[in-house]
């Protein structure tokens, strides 16, 4: 006799000592990376299969720190000027040859655009840890190109790393 294994649905309390999200840019002659020193997760999904249910990522552009505090304030004058605000709100999820892949909206400068990216998920004990690379054209979200020194151009196409860590409760 067998039994269907029952799903049960869990909240992700994230541990953001243990987490991480960063944004990979590409400028002319360096690179730089950003990495979100705050934010607000909510995440739901299937404690079982580890399939998400439900995704609300909110942040503050300010807590967006690249080792450079006159690049981080040029950053908000970019978007804007004020105190800017992101968001991510997942749609669905998928699996395509063995890959898992998610799709959210993604709000920046105002603008709301759908995103997919591959993801992965690991469960140890009540801990799981989800991972994944977000591709992304800043100008989609109706941002210029960023430019200084007439030389120097930062490339449109960031990547944007997360490794999200937290307790099913």
């Amino acid at each position: 006799m067998s039994f269907p294994l029952l799903a049960t649905a869990g909240t992700l309390k994230v541990d953001k000592a243990k987490s991480r999200i960063q944004v990979d840019a590409k400028a002319t002659g360096h690179e730089f990376t950003g990495t979100l020193s705050d934010f607000s997760a909510k995440i739901t999904g299937d404690d079982t299969t580890l399939k998400p249910t439900g995704v609300d990522l909110t942040w503050k552009f300010a807590d967006l720190k690249t080792s450079e505090e006159k690049r981080d304030q040029e950053m908000i004058k970019w978007l804007g000027g004020g105190a800017p605000e992101g968001s991510f709100t997942f749609t669905k999820t998928w699996t395509d040859k063995g890959k898992n892949y998610a799709m959210g909206n993604l709000k920046i400068h105002g603008i709301t655009k759908a995103i997919s990216f591959p993801y992965t998920t690991q469960k140890d004990g009540d801990w799981v840890t989800i991972d994944g690379t977000a591709t992304l054209d800043y100008e989609d979200f109706g941002l210029p190109i960023i430019r200084t020194m007439a030389v120097m151009t930062v490339n449109p196409k960031l990547a944007v790393r997360f490794h999200l860590v937290g307790s099913i409760k």
